[in-house]
């Protein structure tokens, strides 16, 4: 599916308004400050109810404002040739912040959990901050695979969440312990606990092996493609070496009193890693700065390839200022190795060649203050076909 239209109220400094997106393209040009990031970030609101920025739902509030609102009609995705797909599951979603609490609607209908959403309009975002995946910490690198993961199987979500739940009981069990020397009493505590962080630590483990495996196939053959360097691989390292039940669970016994010391869970799921091997070398921390730049484009792309081939559907990509720091050479490169997609949102400084990517039917919209007024009328032109 596609955005239709697009409304805004009290979201950021965009102005209160129902934008026209009904285009395969959307291009958003203006000048830094201007809301062409925050427009992008509303859109994704409208996917997952929440920020690709990683803040909280109250910062998105415009300044002075009490309560802010997104809301997003849909329509079938456009075909090859210039027509619609309309078959749909819903019209229109509707996230709304005010007294302090989210409420998100589909078709009018109160939604409690948002994982109702991911196959609504499933985004995925292209942004500055993607490098993190590359340079950050694991903790980031895990964030971005439990995402692509989570993208194509709603039910490792849950899975994660039952872990993470678990987990932050026994952290809890495990620092009173440590604060108030009581490790003793809280053993049996932990005997009950434990067998079910180890299940639900496989299962993670499990579905986090099999996706990497897939993942590293699709990633690597593009990367391979762009670059026309060696073909750079993905590796997972589990934090338990151990791969059943019994084995885990006998892990967790072993290192108890480790934990007990430190107040918190040392091992598990949540201190997995992912690494980028070139033969038998770690990648990323030998890299230029101009290698990750591309290799964490790349990564969004695989993993919007990887959406497509699990469930057969395109996603709407959000490409925030992401030509800008690369070379022309690199730009044509990457932009011919986008994926498929429904539809697709770029941002734009006014200098940059954005006429050159331009195809037909797409829509150009100039943002300034927070105001988006339509460039010109839709017409054929020179451009990159997806």
């Amino acid at each position: 599916m596609i955005f239709r239209t697009l409304r805004t109220l009290g979201f950021r400094n965009l102005v209160d308004a129902e934008t026209d997106t009904q285009g395969k393209d959307v291009f958003l040009v203006g000048e830094n400050g201007q809301g062409k990031t925050n427009f992008l970030e509303a859109v994704y609101f409208c996917s997952y109810a929440s920020s690709f920025r990683g803040v909280l739902d109250r910062e998105v509030v415009r300044e002075g404002e009490q309560q802010s609102a997104v809301a997003a009609h849909f329509a079938g995705s456009v075909t090859g040739d210039g027509g619609m797909d309309k078959e749909l599951l819903y019209d229109q979603v509707r996230v709304t912040y005010e007294q302090h609490k989210k409420t998100v609607y589909l078709d009018g209908k109160r939604i409690e959990d948002r994982r109702d959403l991911l196959g609504v309009a499933p985004s995925i975002v292209f942004c500055h901050e993607d490098m993190e995946f590359v340079t950050g910490s694991p903790e980031r690198r895990r964030w971005f695979f439990d995402q692509t993961l989570g993208l194509a199987d709603p039910g490792y979500l849950e899975d994660l969440r039952k872990y993470r739940r678990v987990l932050k009981t026994r952290n809890t069990l495990l620092k009173t312990g440590a604060e108030h020397h009581t490790q003793t009493s809280i053993g049996p505590m932990l005997d009950a606990l434990d067998p079910q962080l180890a299940f639900y630590g496989l299962k993670l483990m499990e579905k986090r092996q099999e996706a990497a495996t897939g993942f590293s196939a699709t990633f690597g053959i593009l990367y391979e493609q762009v670059t026309r360097l060696d073909k750079l691989g993905l590796r997972y390292v589990p934090s338990w070496k151990a791969l059943t039940l019994e084995g885990i669970h006998c892990f967790l016994g072993e290192h108890r009193e480790r934990d007990m010391v430190s107040g918190l869970t040392l091992s598990g799921p949540h201190r997995d890693r992912y690494l980028f091997i070139r033969g038998e070398t770690e990648f990323a921390g030998k890299a230029s700065t101009g290698q990750r730049r591309l290799l964490a484009l790349l990564l969004r792309v695989a993993q919007a390839r990887r959406f497509s081939e699990l469930t057969g559907k395109y996603p709407v990509l959000l490409l925030d200022d992401v030509l800008l720091e690369l070379d022309p050479e690199k730009r044509w490169k990457f932009l011919v190795a986008l994926p498929e997609y429904a539809q697709a949102f770029f941002t734009f400084l006014p200098d940059e060649p954005y006429h050159r990517y331009r195809t037909s039917g797409a829509l150009v919209y100039q943002v300034s203050q927070g105001s988006l007024s339509l460039a010109s009328e839709r017409r054929s032109a020179p451009g990159h076909s997806n």
